[in-house]
């Protein structure tokens, strides 16, 4: 069966390895935007280390996960967000303020809101995670 959404399964068994406390998985799903997701997870502190293991059929991930996640999810569909219209969306998708990311899609690459905010950029939201 095809997934529709590759991403979104990747935040999915990286949700449901931190609630029952797996500290490693290993998943077929293996793209740039995956990878990138997973550079801003680690630089954040939300997932350990992660690496590419080349099988011949495009790679599998081995993520190990740090266990600081409480719920990390995808962002369908990828809404536009302005420069100053990130208020609105962190009051949606995250507890509380200063508390977890959101993961933008900017012409500058991706990065975290509060990035997009400091460089006064705008993008797509892709996913969020705290």
């Amino acid at each position: 069966m095809a997934l529709n959404n590759p991403l979104a399964n990747v935040l999915s068994a990286i949700n449901n390895n931190e609630r029952v406390s797996h500290r490693e998985l290993t998943l077929h799903n293996n793209s740039k935007v995956i990878r990138r997701v997973l550079d801003i997870l680690k630089d954040q502190g939300y997932v350990s280390s992660f690496e590419i293991v080349e099988d011949g059929r495009g790679g599998t991930l081995k993520i190990s996960l740090a266990g600081t996640i409480n719920k990390i999810g995808v962002i369908s569909p990828n809404f536009p967000v302005g420069k100053d219209d990130f208020q609105r969306f962190e009051q949606r998708y995250l507890p509380a303020r200063d508390f977890g990311i959101i993961v933008v899609s900017t012409s500058k690459g991706m990065m975290t809101h509060s990035q997009a905010k400091e460089l006064g950029i705008g993008g797509r939201l892709i996913a969020y995670c705290y």
